[in-house]
């Protein structure tokens, strides 16, 4: 999109966007940075756009000699134009808490069903490759994302086996890493899903994500402690949480706030999410933390990047399919 062009907040998205030449020219950069426009399928320049089709024809000889702006994004098959698609993505980049299947639904005129789709090919567009490993001051914690036992039937109560003494059955376990402020510029986070918060299933997304010298902070659980241990690869600061919160730089109270923050938007936004699709809702959320310094339209721009060579069907979301990509 052309810098003077670009619009800085919603209202301007939408009118911008409801003209279907800027939808076309904001993917056609994205796709094609340098101007050539390239078939999908064979990489051939020889290419004609059939403009009464909003289509391109390729001339090699292949099955597929016309391609469409979608193809090789994760719009690709989609009967929803550019016009909702864009909107939808600027909603999703910059409302705080995220929004609902069906509040997008009611926004754009789709059904619910189409609405939820949609979101979820766009959190796919959200996720980012982690770039080397923390280092610096890293936080370390881990939170159980679930149903509340007091509002569950009894009769999954019973199937759950859930009682005051094992209130974190049925739940999931993810795991956070919080690197904080440095020159680099803001904190930021890494979410996996992890088995348990044993030690056995922790260890490993410690020795894979951080530096090997950097200090860690954490809570007293048991599964750190030997993080403290003589001959430790980390510096290891730990902070008791039945004495106190913080003791000079001892603390976690970054990852508390992101765990804030997450739980705001899928207990107060989305309100059910299945352990199935969670790891997209950890996505959605990261990115919108890591990229929380920016304005919007610089979310918007870099989620925008995130759509291509990426691909999300309806039978790999609901699992009956791998998913594919590009």
């Amino acid at each position: 999109m052309a810098a003077h062009r670009e619009p800085k907040t919603l209202q301007q998205a939408i009118g911008f966007f409801s003209d279907y030449a800027n939808c076309h020219r904001a993917v056609s950069e994205i796709r094609w940075p340098d101007g050539v426009v390239r078939c999908p399928h064979c990489g051939s320049e020889k290419v004609t756009y059939l403009e009464n089709q909003r289509r391109w024809k390729c001339y090699e000889k292949h099955a597929k000699a016309q391609f469409s702006l979608k193809v090789g994004t994760i719009f690709e098959d989609s009967a929803i134009g550019l016009e909702k698609w864009l909107p939808a993505l600027w909603l999703v980049t910059n409302c705080k808490n995220g929004i609902s299947s069906y509040e997008l639904a009611r926004a754009l005129g789709v059904t619910q069903k189409t609405a939820w789709f949609m979101l979820s090919r766009l959190r796919l567009a959200l996720q980012g490759e982690d770039g080397g490993k923390l280092s610096g001051e890293v936080e370390i914690d881990e939170t159980f994302i679930g149903g509340k036992a007091r509002n569950m039937h009894k009769g999954k109560l019973r199937r759950l086996h859930l009682t005051q003494n094992n209130p974190m059955v049925g739940k999931v376990a993810v795991m956070g890493l919080l690197e904080r402020n440095t020159e680099k510029g803001a904190s930021q986070i890494r979410l996996r899903r992890i088995e348990s918060n044993r030690r056995r299933h922790v260890r490993p997304v410690i020795d894979e994500h951080i530096e090997q010298g950097s200090t860690i902070y954490s809570d007293a659980l048991r599964s750190y402690l030997h993080l403290s241990q003589e001959g430790s690869e980390f510096v290891h600061g730990m902070i008791d949480h039945a004495e106190k919160y913080v003791e000079g730089n001892v603390h976690t109270n970054g990852m508390e706030n992101f765990w804030s923050l997450l739980k705001r938007a899928i207990k107060g936004t989305y309100v059910s999410v299945e352990p199935f699709h969670l790891f997209r809702y950890l996505d959605e959320e990261a990115f919108r933390f890591n990229n929380r310094k920016g304005c919007d339209s610089m979310r918007f721009a870099l989620a925008l990047k995130g759509i291509l060579n990426k691909r999300l069907t309806y039978s790999a979301l609901t699992g009956s399919e791998l998913p594919q990509t590009c």
